[in-house]
């Protein structure tokens, strides 16, 4: 199942890994969004993450 993945709000000021792994998911800029492949380490960055971002099923 892939899912699309939208960062919402900046990582500015956050925790240096919170900031690794919006990079680490390949998110650059804000409302910039990308498309993945749900796996379990995509799941768990997701999870690490989740007040910075929104995410969508994409069928």
């Amino acid at each position: 199942m892939k899912v699309r993945i939208t960062l919402v709000r900046s990582p500015i000021g956050r925790k240096p890994d919170q900031r690794r792994t919006v990079e680490a998911l390949g998110l650059r800029k804000l409302q910039h969004s990308v498309e993945q492949e749900l796996s379990p380490p995509i799941q768990g960055m997701i999870n690490r993450v989740s007040h910075l971002v929104t995410v969508e099923e994409l069928k």
